[in-house]
Formats: structure tokens, sequence, C-alpha cells
């Protein structure tokens, strides 16, 4: 019973990675090196993260939300932003190069992928072959699935927002306005449990919600750029 959780748990954690890899025109094209490419920036950024917070970061002994700290922890987030600006003008693979959706789709997944194997897998390891069974480990599945979409739009709105050169001027207030969304999130989810007292559940559920709706917008805005200009 106890390795039938853990493989539940870690197909839904892992899962949609494949399918979605498998189901897009990625799986047509030879991005396996890029890919390993882009999961060792994400491990350069988080260790970046990881020795930023360590040093400018105190250690709380209240639970209460401190807003200097969360500012500080939001400007330390922006490292992931410079991380995908990285991947996203020098990891390009050849064969698509031209098509600034596939970059942005095949990055985000790898971006995804690794955060969940850095963060999710040990926890599952240890915790999911517990002898009694809980929800936390498929609550933690279904984050690392919104995760998987928030950075997917992450990256397609740095794609538009470094890679576009002829998008509309009226969108891209909006366009940075929603990558700085996303890429907030952490200290908005902190803000909320700390704050206004949400449990882990009522996190999970907005950041599905934030998620789907961030993925509606991105998409939308990536159609607005693709039109010609009159």
């Amino acid at each position: 019973m106890t390795i039938f959780h853990f493989f539940n748990c870690a197909i839904l954690t892992f899962g949609p990675h494949a399918v979605y890899y498998s189901a897009t025109p990625l799986s047509e094209y030879d991005t396996i090196g890029t890919s390993i490419k882009a999961a060792v920036v994400y491990l350069v950024t988080s260790l970046v993260k990881l020795v930023c917070l360590a040093t400018f970061l105190k250690v709380s002994e209240s639970e209460s939300f401190d807003p200097y700290q969360e500012l500080l922890k939001a400007l330390i987030g922006f490292i992931d932003v410079a991380g995908l600006y990285f991947a996203l003008t020098q990891l390009t693979h050849r064969n698509i190069s031209q098509n600034h959706k596939f970059q942005a789709v095949g990055l985000g997944k790898c971006w995804a992928f690794a955060d969940a194997v850095l963060h999710r897998l040990a926890p599952l390891w240890v915790g999911a072959r517990g002898l009694e069974f809980t929800w936390e480990y498929v609550l933690q599945g279904l984050e690392a699935n919104a995760n998987l979409v928030l950075s997917i739009s992450l990256a397609a709105l740095g794609s538009l927002m470094w890679l576009r050169k002829n998008k509309p001027q009226t969108l891209i207030p909006i366009i940075y306005l929603f990558a700085g969304f996303v890429a907030t999130m952490p200290s908005i989810t902190s803000y909320l449990r700390l704050s206004l007292g949400w449990h882990f559940p009522e996190i999970v559920a907005f950041k599905l919600f934030a998620s789907l709706g961030t993925a509606f917008i991105s998409w939308q805005l990536f159609s607005a750029c693709q039109r010609p200009s009159n």
C-alpha cells in the first residue's frame, strides 16, 4: 500500500511533464541536450538563490508576515527571471530558434521539471512511503502541476519581453505586470499563509487557479503579439 501510494504521488508529480512533452511538437525535435542545459541553469540559479537567502535573510522567531523580509525574498526570487533570460537567449535549440513558442514551452517545462525533482523527489521518497495515508503528498503533486503551468507561462512572457521585437506597445505593461506576478508568487503565497492564515490545501487551490488564469492570459498575449501589425 505504501509503495502504491508513493507511485501514485510520483506519477501525479512528474507524469504531466512527460505527457506535456509527448503531446506537444517538442517531441519532434532533438531537444534533450538543450533540456539538460536548461536544467543545469536552473540548478545553478537555485544555488545562487540559496546563498543569497542564507546571506541576507534573518531567521524569523515568529510565524508573522515580515514585509521587509518578504520584499527582500521577492527581489532575490527575480534571480529565477535572470536564469530564464539566460536560458532563453543563450540555450535556444538551433532547430526551433525561430519559433518563440517552442522555446518558451521547452525551457519552461525543463525549468519546472528540474524544480519538481529538486524539491519533490526526496520528500516523496521519504514521506509518501509512510505507513499512514496522507493527503499532503497528493497536494504537493498538484502544486507541482501548478508550478509547471506557471513556469511555462513565465517563460512565454519572458520570450515576449526579450525575444519578440515587434510586439504592440500597448501590451508591454501587461506582459511585465503578469511576469512580475508569476515571479513573486512565493511571496504572495507566503502572505496568504502567514497574514491571512490560509492552509496548504487553500494555497494549492489558489496556485492552481492562478496558474490557469496566467496561462490563459499568456496565451492571449502570445496570440496578440503574433498578429501582423497594420
